[in-house]
């Protein structure tokens, strides 16, 4: 083969592969851009159909909120409805009672006119019949009056003084009659017991291995103890049982606390007493105002000062001739009750004065005066009702009736402490005895304590150590004795018995 026919064959196949080289590419370059159509064609679906998507949503989320509007709106149209009736019927309802009012008022003007008609029309009347009477008399009202009355008293003297008799005697019997059946059911409603601890109060012991303790080395914790409490204790061979021996219920009640707690301790020597004893007052102090404010509550007397509430709670632990005088009291206070009940009198006034009518005896002993005075300064100091100080005032004639409570709390005193049982009038004169041995002692300069024991028969007296020396303290028992010699009347003999004790505490720290 030539080499023109070579270079020939190579010309034709180098434009052959051109050519078909160039179909090659247009053929792959419309591929591709067909592909790139094809991906803006679904990105543009794909896009008109979110944005499809999201007008939905927002087409259905716009008519859910419009149909929630609509619905609060109905809400709030439905409630301004009912509030707009609410106010339609109250005004109805304000309208007819403003009519009924006026009709009432209209009504009430018209009764007071034909009252006042009727009233000028008997003044009236009245006014001519006098002037009648003194035409046909020729006497003035009161001449008139007098003559009339003169000539009735003539015609039928005897008459009337014979019903006045009857009348006067019936009515006395049944007045009589009447209160006796008062206080009768006034006694029999309240005839309660009133047994009471007068001289002495037992304490129950767990052992008898206890007694000794009590007695301590020598005696002395029972000396420590009752030099504490003023009382005497009595220790014997009974068993299971202590025995507190003094005439001041206070002391007494003191003194079984603080042996009690001491029991209980174990730790019984003079220190200990001593702060025991000093507990046992505190909670005596706390008993009182228990045992005032349990009074006023059970008789239902309100507004009563706290501090005369305090007061009245010291009773607890006074006697009068052997009777509890706050007891006592608690009864007057139900018996003038039923009393002021029966005579349509102030009930409330008529209990307070009775509960209240010896509290001048919680104090008497420290204050100048008879009971009824004090109890009179103490109501008056703390703004006690005037009426219930008028009440309790007369119950021992001290001073005038000046109200029917004031006869119906001297009326209950002596129901309650006359009536069979009630009282003890030879213990009263014992405890008397034993305070006034008590108070002579008390008389004398440098004295500190006193306390009455064994009956009235031993007086033991506590001196102030930096006011009396020992040799003083001799002469002091001795001019106690002369005193009680020549002022009171006793059988037998009273020992004095003085003493002195000087205690100096210090503290290491």
């Amino acid at each position: 083969m030539s080499l023109k026919t070579v270079i020939f064959l190579i010309g034709i196949f180098s434009i052959g592969g051109a050519t078909i080289g160039y179909f090659l590419r247009w053929a792959l370059t419309f591929g591709k851009q067909g592909s790139a159509e094809l991906k803006i064609k679904k990105m543009l679906l794909d896009a008109q159909e979110h944005a499809k998507n999201i007008t939905s949503k927002a087409e259905n989320k716009s008519i859910s909120m419009l149909e929630d509007v609509k619905k609060e709106k109905r809400e709030k149209e439905e409630q301004l409805r009912k509030v707009e009736e609410r106010l339609i019927k109250k005004e109805d309802f304000l309208d007819n009672r403003q009519i009924e009012i006026d009709s009432g008022a209209k009504n009430i003007e018209n009764k007071i006119k034909k009252i006042e008609s009727v009233k000028q029309e008997i003044d009236k009347i009245k006014e001519e019949e006098i002037e009648n009477l003194k035409k046909i008399s020729s006497l003035s009202k009161e001449e008139a009056q007098k003559k009339l009355l003169q000539i009735i008293e003539k015609e039928y003297e005897e008459d009337l003084s014979a019903k006045m008799q009857k009348l006067e005697r019936t009515g006395e019997e049944k007045l009589e009659e009447r209160a006796k059946d008062i206080l009768i059911t006034a006694i029999h409603r309240m005839g309660n017991s009133v047994a009471a601890d007068v001289l002495s109060t037992t304490v129950t012991i767990p052992s008898d291995d206890i007694k000794g303790k009590i007695i301590g080395k020598e005696g002395k914790n029972i000396r420590a103890f009752e030099r504490a409490t003023g009382t005497e204790i009595v220790v014997d061979d009974t068993p299971g049982a202590i025995t507190i021996s003094s005439f001041d219920p206070v002391r007494r009640q003191i003194a079984k606390t603080a042996l009690e707690n001491l029991i209980i301790d174990g730790r019984i020597q003079p220190a200990k007493i001593e702060e025991f004893v000093e507990k046992a007052r505190e909670e005596i102090n706390k008993t009182i105002k228990k045992k005032g404010e349990e009074a006023v509550y059970e008789c239902g007397i309100l507004n009563l000062d706290p501090r005369i509430v305090s007061i009245l709670g010291r009773l607890y632990f006074r006697t009068s001739y052997g009777q509890n005088v706050l007891q006592h009291s608690i009864e007057m206070s139900h018996i003038a009750g039923m009393l002021a009940e029966e005579l349509k009198a102030d009930v409330a006034v008529a209990k307070a004065g009775a509960l209240l009518h010896d509290i001048g005896k919680a104090v008497d002993h420290e204050i100048q005066g008879t009971h009824v005075e004090i109890g009179k300064r103490i109501l008056q100091k703390f703004g006690a009702d005037e009426k219930i100080i008028k009440a309790m005032q007369s119950h021992h004639e001290e001073y005038p009736y000046e109200s029917i409570e004031a006869i119906i709390v001297q009326v209950a005193d002596s129901i309650s402490g006359s009536r069979p049982g009630a009282r003890r009038d030879t213990v009263e004169n014992y405890l008397k005895r034993l305070k006034e041995l008590e108070e002579i002692a008390n008389s004398f300069e440098g004295v500190g304590k006193s306390f009455a024991l064994q009956a009235g028969r031993e007086i033991r007296v506590l001196v102030t150590p930096e006011n009396v020396s020992d040799i003083e303290a001799k002469k002091l028992a001795r001019n106690i004795a002369t005193k009680i010699e020549k002022e009171l009347k006793y059988p037998g003999e009273i020992k004095v018995n003085v003493i002195r004790e000087t205690r100096i505490i210090e503290y290491a720290r």
